[in-house]
């Protein structure tokens, strides 16, 4: 068996990346009308790359499909073997305006060192060429992101079950179409799922499982090898159990590895309930913390200025989440900062959610937050550090407000538009002597009402009291403010007013 290589430990990214490119898949391009004339049929596209040089060598990557037209070719077999040494996929060699076919040479040179070689007839530019390639590109990274994203969701899914670990491992198993396995440090099956690979196969898996087993100091986090055609991960989970994911399948895809850390951070989760409890509760103070502390003292702990993103969430069926099960949502959301419940709300689990770090010289994003099957969630805007506490605030509202009008994900959307172009101190004062007569209690209840358009029934679910409690509150409102409330100039002015105070 190889030496298993020893990448970094897997974590869930924004998105997998992008797939090569089948060199089939750009021949099958008719318009292009390029033409196999030397060379196997079958290579992978990374890069497209236009080079007159006699030696390109230095300025490829590998996986290239070298684009060139032959000026300064001379010597066909030492140009051809420079570019197998470099790595590079394929060469599309142009006819005309210097050659008027391709050299018989470098056709032979070609099958030689086995290098694909496509005739490219003149009617053809290179940059049509290279934006075909960047077009298939781009629908095999979103065919991935499709992939990954639907793998995601079952997973987190599977990790709210009762039966959580089986049922991950099952969906992975399913996902990467292969066999899942949890094993001990000693190489013992705690579980399995998907079709058991050839005895000497799951061997070959058991013994990378104790490469990476945590069971001595400088254990690597994750492994891969290769046993035949049958291709073999194991990753170290978290909890100090010494358990390990292994993965064996026959074929392996960009978006394999994001899956697979999706996992891993579910099953670290789920897999040693006791560890999982004790992180938990250092988790969900942390987020207390983060959320009611001073943003002087919060930065340190934070570390970026974000933006960072509120979630406030319930299990739609109405149960109260446990901590592993609060754990799992946020692991699928990409958050370890989860708080599975409040003293004074145990049902509703708080995820505060960081921005995704792309190239170092680009900002950080926000992330999307999907819907998530079992979960009715309620999103605050994207917010720098020090307005945590208010995104806190606009979390729960939009909490409330999916639960009230039945939908299972609601954002609380930034002010925008012709309310945007009021400088915020002056809407902020103008909201505060506004709303003066009115107590929180009464400001929050009018605020739930008006968003609701007025709905008694709906504001009731919102706020958990009885309709009419609300009509006693807002018909206190409007005696308070002096106004009537079925004025749409009035309600506007309110609205506009609670939304900057």
């Amino acid at each position: 068996m190889d030496e298993p290589s020893m990448p970094t430990p897997p974590t869930p990214s924004p998105g997998p990346p992008t797939p090569p490119i089948p060199l089939a898949e750009l021949l099958a391009s008719k318009d292009l009308g390029l033409r196999r004339i030397a060379g196997p049929a079958e290579a992978d596209l990374l890069w497209v790359h236009t080079s007159e040089m006699a030696d390109p060598y230095p300025y490829l990557l590998g996986g290239e499909l070298l684009l060139s037209a032959g000026v300064l070719l001379t010597d066909p077999d030492r140009y051809v073997a420079r570019l197998v040494e470099a790595g590079a996929a394929a060469l599309g060699f142009g006819v005309r305006p210097v050659y008027e076919a391709v050299p018989e040479a470098l056709v032979e040179a070609c099958d030689r060192y086995g290098l694909p070689l496509l005739e490219v007839p003149p009617e053809t530019p290179f940059t049509t060429i290279a934006r075909a390639v960047w077009r298939l590109m781009a629908e095999a990274r979103h065919r991935e992101l499709r992939r990954v994203t639907r793998a995601q969701q079952a997973l987190a899914t599977a990790a709210a079950r009762p039966d959580p670990v089986p049922a991950v491992l099952h969906q992975l198993a399913t996902h990467l179409s292969g066999r899942a396995v949890l094993l001990t440090a000693r190489g013992e099956e705690v579980h399995a799922a998907g079709r058991r690979p050839h005895p000497e196969a799951a061997a070959a898996l058991t013994r990378l499982a104790r490469v990476v087993a945590r069971e001595r100091p400088g254990s690597p986090a994750s492994a891969t090898d290769t046993h035949g055609d049958t291709h073999l991960a194991a990753y170290a989970l978290g909890g100090g159990e010494g358990l390990v994911l292994s993965l064996a399948t026959h074929r392996r895809e960009p978006g394999d590895h994001t899956v697979a850390g999706i996992a891993v951070v579910l099953l670290s989760l789920l897999a040693a309930p006791h560890q999982g409890a004790d992180a938990a509760d250092r988790s969900a103070a942390l987020v207390r913390l983060l959320l009611g502390t001073a943003p002087a003292e919060v930065a340190p702990l934070l570390g970026p200025d974000g933006p960072w993103t509120v979630i406030h969430a319930r299990r739609s069926d109405g149960t109260t989440p446990d901590a592993l099960t609060a754990g799992a949502l946020g692991a699928s959301l990409g958050s370890a900062l989860v708080d599975a419940g409040r003293e004074d709300d145990d049902e509703t689990v708080r995820v505060l959610l960081p921005a995704t770090t792309g190239e170092p010289e680009e900002p950080p994003q926000p992330r999307t937050v999907p819907p998530h099957p079992g979960w009715t969630l309620g999103v605050s805007a994207p917010t720098p550090l020090p307005a945590l506490a208010a995104a806190d605030t606009r979390a729960a509202r939009a909490l409330a407000h999916a639960e009230a009008t039945r939908i299972p994900l609601k954002v609380d959307a930034p002010v925008t538009g012709l309310a945007a172009l009021i400088p915020s101190d002056q809407a902020a004062a103008h909201a505060r002597t506004l709303l003066a007569p009115l107590t929180p209690p009464l400001a929050d209840t009018l605020r739930r009402w008006l968003s609701l358009h007025g709905s008694w029934d709906r504001t009731a679910v919102a706020l958990s009291v009885h309709r009419n409690t609300v009509r006693q509150r807002i018909g206190r409102c409007a005696e308070l403010l002096d106004v009537d409330l079925n004025d749409m100039d009035v309600r506007t002015e309110l609205w506009f007013a609670l939304r900057r105070e």
